[in-house]
């Protein structure tokens, strides 16, 4: 994918003493004061602002915080405590700025947090009257965002198709580089893990994949559904009996390219959805009619992770049980300690994802942990991305 990368701008000396605007992703969650309780998002913000910075740039950073309402405020919106801890991090004085759309003060070596951006009347409709305002505040538009990448807004998109010069920050190229990694360019063979509750959620990822990889391994919900299409008992497990004929197409599809979608041969079950229910291990063709399925069994487990161990990149996302209840965990634990032990190139995204990568500890041992919930569903799907589109289209027509 060919986009303008900042560092490229840095390296150029193109930003003494100009004007550069950052979209970060700065959405940390809160407590009922407002104190911020996890700051990975804003820790991750701070190589770009450092960079800009360290070329003699005047530095302005927004970012949306929550779901506000456009054109009101409310304090609960406001990004005073993010720019507390940014003033923490980087020991010097952040400034708020409010009302800013029609300009900011800010000097070169100066940085600057704009107020929350989803504040401003035609953030979210990527209204072309506000890019063109927001455009005109700097020389240098840098998205580095990749959580709104998919989303077509005026400081994720707008901006970037009238700003003088529009381009990556080092969080988004990184997302770039290891999406092209692990599904344009990936070493064979290609492994994807798509784990959830319903394959109805993730019909067009599942649909995409499977033009794409070796194997297709599918848990949860999801893992029911593609039970029932394989014709195996699922008691009164969760599952979409409606889409069981798409869960077929998608394993003749695999079929017909020599891939495979594993179907559990043994599974974990009990009698009631709790934390405290008695976990059995049944083979497949054993569940019972009053049977939950919430877990792939340990053959299962085991021979999937023989596979990932032996693969050559791995994309996943979702766990394979209910990782939360410990009885019905080793499946998912299985799987993570499978791909942080693989020499595969590995990329997980999804909150749930994220929570399993950490709960095991296996931070460290993933290729890439990517930050975007939403954009990276998007881009297993097969789709293009807004914020990649405008920058690719921009460096292909920009004369920096």
């Amino acid at each position: 994918m060919n986009v303008l990368r900042f560092s490229d701008v840095i390296q150029s000396g193109f930003c003494l003493n100009k004007r550069v605007f950052i979209r970060a992703d700065l959405n940390v969650p809160q407590d009922a004061s407002g104190r911020i309780t996890e700051d990975t998002r804003i820790r991750a913000s701070l190589p770009c602002i450092r960079m800009a910075l360290d070329a003699g740039a005047a530095v302005m950073v927004t970012s949306h915080l929550g779901r506000p309402a456009e054109g009101g405020f409310k304090p609960g919106d406001s990004l005073a405590p993010v720019a507390e801890r940014l003033s923490e991090l980087l020991g010097r004085p952040v400034s708020l700025v409010s009302s800013w759309v029609d300009g900011v003060p800010v000097e070169p070596g100066q940085l600057v947090l704009l107020e929350n951006c989803r504040l401003n009347a035609g953030e979210k409709s990527n209204d072309e009257a506000l890019s063109r305002k927001l455009a005109a505040l700097c020389d240098v538009f840098v998205h580095d965002a990749f959580g709104t990448a998919h989303r077509a807004e005026a400081t994720t998109h707008g901006i970037a198709q009238f700003a003088p010069i529009a381009c990556a920050g080092p969080l988004l190229a990184a997302e770039i580089d290891a999406i092209n990694s692990a599904l344009a360019q990936p070493e064979r063979p290609l492994v994807a893990i798509v784990g959830g509750s319903k394959v109805s959620s993730k019909l067009t990822i599942l649909q995409s994949l499977a033009s794409k990889v070796d194997q297709l391994i599918v848990g949860g919900g999801i893992a029911n559904t593609f039970m029932l299409a394989a014709g195996l008992n699922i008691g009164k497990s969760l599952a979409e009996p409606g889409l069981v004929e798409e869960a077929r197409a998608v394993i003749e599809a695999m079929k017909a390219r020599g891939a495979e979608v594993p179907i559990p041969t043994d599974v974990v079950c009990a009698k009631s959805f709790a934390a405290d229910a008695v976990a059995t291990v049944k083979q497949a063709g054993d569940v019972e009619d009053d049977d939950l399925i919430l877990d792939i069994g340990p053959d299962t487990a085991a021979r999937l992770a023989a596979q990932l161990k032996s693969a050559g990149t791995i994309v996943w996302n979702g766990p394979v049980g209910v990782f939360e209840f410990e009885a019905f965990s080793k499946g998912t634990e299985g799987i993570a300690r499978a791909i942080a032990e693989s020499s595969a190139f590995s990329i997980a995204g999804g909150g749930d994802t994220l929570a399993a990568i950490a709960q095991y500890g296996i931070e460290k041992d993933v290729g890439y942990i990517s930050t975007g919930g939403g954009a990276f569903l998007e881009v297993l799907e097969g789709k293009t991305l807004p914020a990649f589109e405008i920058l690719q289209q921009h460096a292909e027509t920009s004369a920096f």
